[in-house]
């Protein structure tokens, strides 16, 4: 272990994938890492965001979070929300920290794009966020007012992973139910792991005969622009084109798998209320010129029980920082630094705005065509590749050789700095029971 960084104390806002490995990095170094976590464990959307039938997956990445939380270093502070429980401004600023690293994900659903549409939330529309979370807690039954509502031909907007994964949860769920009613009883696991088809032909069943019409995917682009691989930097057009094919093929596999459709080069345009309820939307063509979505003027009406959207998520904000649009208004896109906090660094999709770690560009390593279709569920490869791509975090990496370079010039906290912050961190470990990582993550349990 390097110990020039000794002497340091970092704030470290957000425990999931991109902070944990930030801390981890720090801590190695000699650096004193304070990782705050508004919720009582640090998974983040690992534990939230992907859906529960990723159970090997997501038990390894607790794990590795685990790993780099627990290490000589490193305190958690769960169940504490900066500019809820701490101010922003005063952790920067006067608690005594030498850099503070936002790692605090992307938590907030971007909102659809038509004025007027988050009137009819709950009523009619759900979004993707909520939706998944209710459904991976339905099992465990610690969030009785959670609600993901599955609905026969759903209308969903969207175009990425996040945007399937939804799809699949409808059709997964009503396969389910249809078989139940049969006397056949089977699992979302085992339905995901093996595909629709395979266990209705098990049973003599066609999909057909369930009479089930699944969700549909309305995505603005073209299929093959859907994000299931990614070109090269640099790439000339026969290898673009090549990228493009192998996206179309693993879509054709995914749809053929779990049963949904996609209805491309759509855009939501407006809605159609009807007593007071969201029933449907009104979409607009569209094509791509130069890898821009051009909107045309034939539209056409879609009507349908619910509509989940699925378009991106966003970072939450915090008081103190200002917002350029959706996102924090970074002037340093790069390490994500912020006009007038110059010891302020930030990682992960707080940056890109994006919920997948797997789609943030340069903030993941590159996703092999292997992981992906692990992902999806339609290869032949190790699925568990598919998670750790998304858990490893380049921009872990040199964020956390960004804070080192800047401790360099930065002058340490004097002892009764220290003294005062180690009192403060004290105290909130006080108020909410914490006395060491193991006991504390012993005391919440492993999520099911």
């Amino acid at each position: 272990m390097r110990n020039e960084a000794a002497g340091h104390y970092v704030a470290v806002i957000g425990g999931a994938t991109a902070g944990a490995e930030v801390a981890r990095r720090l801590a190695d170094r000699g650096v004193s890492v304070f990782v705050f976590e508004q919720n009582k464990r640090p998974y983040g959307k690992i534990e939230d965001g992907l859906p529960r039938w990723h159970e090997a997956l997501r038990k390894k990445e607790y794990r590795t979070i685990d790993d780099k939380l627990s290490r000589p270093g490193v305190s958690f502070v769960p169940n504490t929300k900066i500019g809820r429980d701490v101010d922003f401004k005063e952790l920067v600023n006067d608690w005594g920290f030498s850099a503070v690293v936002l790692a605090n994900g992307a938590w907030r659903d971007r909102p659809v794009p038509i004025e007027g549409a988050d009137d009819y939330v709950d009523r009619g529309l759900v979004y993707q966020n909520p939706f998944v979370i209710a459904f991976n807690h339905s099992e465990r039954g610690d969030m009785p007012d959670a609600n993901y509502d599955v609905k026969d031909g759903a209308i969903v907007i969207g175009g990425g992973l996040a945007s399937i994964d939804v799809a699949k949860i409808h059709t997964l769920d009503m396969t389910i139910s249809a078989l139940e009613k049969r006397g056949i009883e089977t699992n979302v696991e085992e339905l995901e792991i093996k595909g629709i088809p395979k266990i209705l032909e098990r049973h003599g069943l066609t999909w057909e005969e369930l009479g089930i019409q699944g969700a549909t995917i309305y995505y603005r682009r073209r299929v093959e622009d859907m994000p299931l691989m990614s070109a090269p930097v640099g790439a000339d057009e026969a290898r673009i084109k090549k990228v493009e094919a192998g996206r179309k093929r693993m879509l054709e596999k995914s749809t053929g798998k779990y049963m949904f459709k996609v209805e491309p080069l759509s855009a939501p345009d407006d809605l159609i209320v009807e007593d007071g309820r969201l029933v449907g939307l009104v979409f607009r063509r569209t094509k791509i010129e130069n890898g821009r979505v051009i909107k045309l003027n034939e539209t056409y009406e879609v009507r349908g029980p619910s509509i989940v959207s699925s378009i991106g998520s966003i970072p939450e904000g915090i008081p103190g920082i200002e917002m350029n649009g959706e996102l924090f208004d970074f002037k340093d896109w790069d390490i994500g630094r912020l006009e007038g906090y110059p010891t302020v660094f930030s990682v992960g999709n707080v940056v890109t705005g994006k919920g997948n770690i797997v789609a943030s560009r340069k903030h993941a390593t590159q996703v092999s065509q292997e992981a992906i279709e692990a992902y999806l569920g339609v290869g032949e490869g190790d699925r568990e590749a598919a998670l750790e791509a998304r858990k490893t975090d380049d921009r872990g990496a040199e964020t956390a050789a960004n804070v080192l370079a800047s401790l360099d010039d930065a002058e340490a906290p004097s002892a009764e700095q220290v003294e005062s912050l180690l009192g403060k961190i004290a105290a909130l470990h006080e108020r909410v029971g914490f006395a060491d990582y193991k006991s504390w993550m012993e005391s919440v349990g492993e999520p099911c």
